[in-house]
């Protein structure tokens, strides 16, 4: 990545190593059969909710109630990279953050994806707590499968290796995409900074 302030790449980066390869095992095995839905998009345009990729869009579940036991081993790894991440940039008025979104995790089987879009996503914190996400984190969980490839401004691949956590600003500077899976299932899981 750049180390240039006025490139955006520079504030896409890659930590390797936030969970191991057992963590990440383990963390898949307490979420494979759960109870997952077809994810949607809102269309500004139109304020229809539907998959933006037909029936290949991905499935996902939101950890709300805390089912999942890793997801705190997951928030406590976000902290310590966001921290780092702060380091790095060294913005003076980027020097603190108020919480994470839920872990949301997502499940990627043949021919599922993720349609190109932005995280902007204000519904994230409408109810008791309000703002608009300012960045995301995004893990992989896995790499047996073919396809899956992470997109970053309509065409950049970005390597994500299991255990890894890619951070970048949640605004329309930061299109993105998951090509369709070939074979295989691809879990990852996301949540956003506020």
């Amino acid at each position: 990545m750049s180390d240039n302030l006025y490139d955006v790449r520079f504030y896409a980066r890659v930590y390797d190593n936030i969970l191991d390869k057992v963590e990440c095992e383990d963390t898949i095995s307490q979420i494979k059969d759960l109870e997952f839905e077809q994810h949607k998009f809102y269309n500004h345009t139109t304020g229809e909710i539907a998959p933006a990729s037909g029936e290949d869009e991905l499935d996902f579940f939101t950890d709300v109630n805390g089912e999942v036991k890793n997801s705190s081993l997951i928030i406590d790894s976000l902290s310590k990279a966001i921290a780092q991440y702060q380091s790095e940039i060294r913005f003076p008025w980027f020097s603190s953050w108020d919480g994470f979104s839920p872990i949301k995790y997502n499940r990627y089987t043949k021919n599922k994806r993720m349609a190109q879009h932005c995280d902007h996503i204000k519904a994230l914190f409408e109810g008791e707590r309000r703002g608009i996400p300012i960045l995301t984190c995004l893990g992989i969980l896995n790499n047996d499968y073919t396809g899956g490839e992470f997109k970053l401004w309509g065409g950049a691949t970005i390597d994500i290796k299991p255990g890894d956590l890619l951070i970048f600003p949640s605004n329309f500077m930061y299109p993105h995409m998951v090509e369709p899976v070939k074979s295989g299932t691809r879990y990852s899981y996301i949540s956003w900074v506020w």
